[in-house]
């Protein structure tokens, strides 16, 4: 009888070696995967803080490029070059 109690205890050793080694293997999988996951988060972020950070700059140029358009300078510009127009005391001189 002590021999089949020893080989039990044995056995049930071995098996709650096995089911722990079994786990530990599946765990060290799913931090492999959970870690490449976060790597490529880090990255897309990375990405979408250098496109948000182009959309601002455009936003810039946007919102300028509108401040010019209610200038006067801008007026007297499209003016003279679409419609020919000029002042009355101004020279305008013609390439060949």
């Amino acid at each position: 009888m002590r021999r089949n109690r020893k080989k039990n205890k044995q056995a049930g050793r071995a098996s709650i070696a096995y089911i722990v080694i079994f786990l530990l293997l599946v765990m060290s999988v799913q931090i492999f995967r959970v870690y490449q996951k976060d790597m490529e988060y880090i990255a897309r972020e990375a990405e979408l803080r250098a496109q948000l950070e182009e959309e601002k700059n455009r936003e810039k140029k946007i919102s300028d490029y509108k401040e010019y358009m209610g200038s006067k300078e801008y007026i007297e510009d499209t003016a003279k070059s679409k419609l020919g127009l000029v002042y009355e005391n101004e020279i305008i001189f013609k390439e060949r």
